[in-house]
């Protein structure tokens, strides 16, 4: 190995560990579900983005199963080639109409669609007014298009109002877009999307809504755009299938020039292999149930309001959350950290997120109940919570 490499990282990693900055992944032994094994031992689990439990969902295994027979375990190339099933477009059939749009495109994640999605439309000449909270995929998405990216307060409809008329009104770019998270996903809050839409029809921007957090939670489903009842007015609608839909992959919902542009354009579509046909017709079954019942997104929404009000009677800082996404903030990151591990070995797991995928001094243990925990599960680990936390002095 290099000399030069080997003290980069020699040196670096061991400041990260120090800070308490450094990441231990935990392999888990078996399903993700609310109970999960982890070195043998069982531990609810609160750290999962399966919002509705479908990532366990027989019907969805089944289905699963019968497209590995049918099919076989793989697309075969890449969409534009020959890699494009009949279950891909399925897949975007169902999808756009789950999103109230003309048309939709599959990819292979949600990160991937941001990396396609702008850089297919915005390139140097044009601006990107973006969310100073938005997912890392949507900050690497804008550098990659090479637009000028021009940072917005958080939630700040005054500085997005200032920032849309100076960059519209400059006549140094060509397109100007907005570009936000539907749902915060650190935070739990929700993006101001009326006030949004209604700057973005005032100067004539390009609006664009990452939903990863929002599908399946908002909307009855349909997420946050929906929510509003903001279908017609928002140009791009990002999508996960990896979270509420509890598969993998990611989707683009808009207009069906824009999608038959994507087609073409974003670079992800016309260069990975196609998502494998058990992962599309899981998908597919996942969004059906979302669309002829309200069923396992009504029960989210009771577990998620019911798990937060008991660990705020308790004394806990959960933020400022309107979503099932529920914060327990710390602050300090080595003391966050070790809040993490001492919950992980009293029973509940609950991941600690610290710098910098949130603010230095931000640190929070971040809880995400699913409509798969039982009450008796949520009273266990809220009961592990207040143990802990007066150990630490944390309430």
């Amino acid at each position: 190995m290099s000399k030069v490499l080997d003290s980069f990282l020699h040196e670096n990693l061991e400041d990260l560990k120090k800070k308490g900055l450094y990441n231990v992944i935990d392999p888990i032994q078996g399903a993700n579900g609310p109970v999960i094994k982890i070195n043998g031992k069982e531990l609810i689990n609160l750290s999962s983005n399966n919002y509705l439990g479908l990532a366990t969902d027989e019907r969805l295994k089944e289905v699963a199963k019968e497209a590995i027979d049918t099919y076989g375990v793989g697309a075969g190339a890449v969409r534009t080639i020959n890699g494009t099933l009949d279950l891909h477009l399925k897949l975007e059939e169902k999808l756009a109409e789950f999103k109230h749009t003309e048309a939709a495109i599959s990819y292979q994640s949600g990160f991937n669609c941001n990396m396609a999605a702008i850089s297919a439309v915005m390139d140097k000449n044009d601006a990107i007014l973006s969310d100073e909270l938005n997912h890392a995929s949507i900050i690497d998405g804008c550098r990659l298009s090479k637009a000028k990216i021009i940072r917005v307060n958080h939630s700040d409809m005054d500085d997005l109002r200032k920032k849309a008329k100076e960059a519209t009104e400059s006549g140094l770019y060509n397109k100007v877009m907005v570009i936000t998270d539907g749902v915060f996903s650190m935070d739990g809050d929700i993006a101001k999307l009326p006030e949004i839409v209604q700057i973005a029809e005032e100067f004539d921007l390009i609006t664009y809504v990452d939903d990863a957090h929002g599908s399946g939670v908002l909307g009855k489903g349909a997420g946050t755009v929906k929510h509003f009842g903001l279908s017609d007015k928002v140009d791009f609608q990002i999508g996960t299938l990896s979270k509420a839909i509890g598969v993998v992959g990611g989707y683009v919902a808009g207009k069906k020039e824009l999608i038959d542009w994507l087609k073409v354009r974003s670079r992800p579509f016309l260069f990975s292999t196609a998502v494998t046909p058990a992962d599309v017709t899981a998908a597919t079954k996942a969004i059906e149930i979302l669309m002829n019942s309200t069923e396992l997104h009504d029960k989210l929404w009771d577990n998620a309001n019911y798990f937060k009000q008991q660990l705020k009677e308790r004394g806990f800082d959960i933020g400022h959350s309107e979503t099932p996404i529920t914060p327990v903030i710390v602050g300090e990151e080595v003391k966050t950290q070790e809040f993490s591990k001492r919950l992980i070995e009293e029973g509940v797991y609950a991941k600690s997120i610290v710098f910098p995928t949130v603010p230095q001094g931000t640190g929070r243990v971040r809880n995400m109940p699913t409509a798969a925990h039982t009450k008796e599960m949520l009273d266990q680990a809220v009961a592990i919570y207040e143990k802990v936390g007066k150990e630490m002095n944390i309430i």
